[in-house]
Order: structure tokens, then sequence, then C-alpha cells
């Protein structure tokens, strides 16, 4: 078992090495097999005697990699890669994801580019792994994104220029004309673009993609600065919509503590244990979508603060009971 190991550290490496651009520090190496940095110097020393291994300084620190292209046996994707790939494939065009289309492109692409003999030698081991996987798909829209809007979308951000679109918005019955900087697309049921009106002091803002037609690139240049983040900015809220930060504490019972701890509320929550109970403590938008979130609790999460998400708790709370009376 331990010669496996070294012998998967070792493929693990080289392969890095060849699919590196500006090449791998002493310490990546060894953050990457998860290993000591002496144990990277020792399999970089083996490598480089059956590759040409590249060096280059940058920023004081010494970069490796494998120029050229790797022989195929390096490259090649194995049966459990391919089923995974098909497996997301399957799950994006059920759930009607705006990336559906691409990656079974990139499947059949992938299958492709297999020799006949890797694709007969294979086929035996990725039926029963495409045939039983599967991602599981919640209840949710079901919404149809047209793959020329994607395209579009994506162009406009490759080409750093604006993005033009007539958008439908919520409960409008005529869409309006639209010229936004495309500062992100995030993929979920509905998946949304991330535009900023070009020239205007405001917040960048979602854009449901089901609901932009005739969508073209601009002739305006518009593109994201250096220092836009995209995670940071979808952090400040608990799902898509945007409003006002609030510091959320909430209080787990014990008997629910164990799950809370391997679950994740928010991507920068804090959580301290009190006792038998847990507190969950972060800064986040979306009162809405964080009380109906802590309906799949049922009541094993109690809101310590802020009133205004007392308040959203209780609302929903009566809406569900008038409903269901």
């Amino acid at each position: 078992m331990a010669r496996n190991a070294k012998l998967d550290r070792l493929l693990t490496l080289v392969k890095a090495l060849g699919e590196s651009a500006e090449g791998l520090t002493l310490d990546e190496m060894a953050e990457l097999i998860g290993a000591n940095r002496r144990t990277a110097e020792r399999l970089r020393d083996l490598i480089l005697v059956h590759f040409d291994l590249e060096e280059s300084v940058d920023d004081r620190h010494k970069r490796f990699r494998i120029p050229g292209a790797l022989p195929s046996p390096f490259t090649q994707p194995n049966v459990a890669e391919i089923a995974a790939l098909q497996s997301l494939a399957d799950t994006a065009r059920k759930a009607g994801s705006a990336q559906a289309l691409l990656l079974e492109t990139l499947v059949g692409k992938v299958q492709a580019g297999l020799r006949r003999e890797v694709k007969s030698r294979m086929a035996p081991d990725l039926d029963p792994l495409v045939r039983l996987q599967r991602h599981h798909v919640p209840a949710g829209p079901m919404i149809e994104h047209a793959p020329e809007t994607v395209a579009q979308v994506q162009g406009a951000m490759m080409a750093g220029m604006c993005l033009e679109f007539d958008y439908l918005a919520d409960g409008a019955t005529e869409p309006k004309w639209r010229r936004v900087i495309p500062l992100g697309l995030i993929h979920g049921p509905a998946t949304y673009l991330i535009g900023k009106i070009p020239g205007r002091d405001l917040e960048p803002a979602p854009y449901r993609l089901d609901r932009i037609t005739e969508a073209r690139v601009s002739n305006q240049p518009g593109a994201a600065s250096e220092d836009w983040d995209l995670d940071q900015w979808m952090s400040a809220s608990f799902g898509i919509w945007r409003e006002q930060g609030h510091d959320i504490v909430l209080r787990v019972a014990p008997e629910s503590a164990e799950r809370a701890r391997r679950w994740r509320f928010h991507p920068q929550q804090v959580i301290e244990q009190d006792g038998d109970e847990l507190v969950v403590r972060f800064c986040s938008g979306g009162l809405r979508e964080i009380a109906e979130h802590l309906f799949t609790w049922g009541g094993a999460v109690r809101i310590e603060s802020p009133d205004e998400l007392r308040a959203v708790m209780r609302e929903r709370l009566s809406a569900a009971s008038q409903s269901f009376a």
C-alpha cells in the first residue's frame, strides 16, 4: 500500500508539472502531494532523471515545469474521471443547468480523443459507473437556459466588453433594454448574470438568465476590475438577492450540534462550542432565505440575533400556518 502511495504521488506530480504553465515551487509540490518539502525534493530529482525539467525564478522562488506535451498515458483520463464527468453532464441536463450543453459537449470530446483500443478496454468498467451513479437533483424551478445567451455572456466576459440585452423583470409585462458590465455568472437551479451598469454608482445586480433575450456583445468596453472578487460578493448574501448585511447569531441544540459542526451555513461562518450547544456566527443579507433554510432544522436552531431575522421567521411561520390550516 505504501509503495502504491509513493507511485501515486510521483504520477500526480508529473501530471501537475506537465499541466502548469508557470511551474510549481517545491512548497506547492509538497502541498499538492500532501508531503513535506524534503519528499517533494526527492521526487523532483527522480522526475529530472526521466523528463526535461525547466527551471525559472519568480519573485525569488524557483519554479519547475515539464515543457511541451506529456505522453498520452500521463494525460489520458481514467474510467472514474470520465464517469464523473458524464454524471455531472447528466445531472446538469436534468436540472436544466445553463452549463448542460457545454458539459455534454466536453464529454463527447473527451471520449472522441480516446484511441479505439482504449475505449474498448474501458467500456466494461465505464458502463456500471455511469449507470449506477447519480447526483441528487432537489426540488426546484424547471428553467430552460438558451445556449446562445450563455455564449454571448461568456463572449462579452472574454472580450472585456459590456453586454446588451432585453430584460423582463419579475412582475413586468414588457422587457426593457439593459447594458451592463458582466461581472460573473452564478450557476444553480436558476443561472444569474451579475452585471453593473457602466458609468453609474450602483451596486452590481443579478439578472436571471432565462429572462434575458436578444443578448449581444456591446461595442462599449466594460470588464471586471482586477480586484473584483465574485466569491466575496456572493458571501454577502445567504442566497442570490442583495440586501443590507446583518450579524447573524444562531444557537444549535445539543442533539443537533454534531450535524451542525459539519454543516456550511455560510462560507465565512465562525462556529463556537458553548457547553453542549454550538453557536454559529456570520454576516449576511438574505433574511428570508436564511429563515426558510432554518425550517429544515425543525426547531433545533434558535435565532439569537438579529431581531430582524426573528421578525422574518415569525412572518414565514404565520404564512405557513395559514397555508396548512
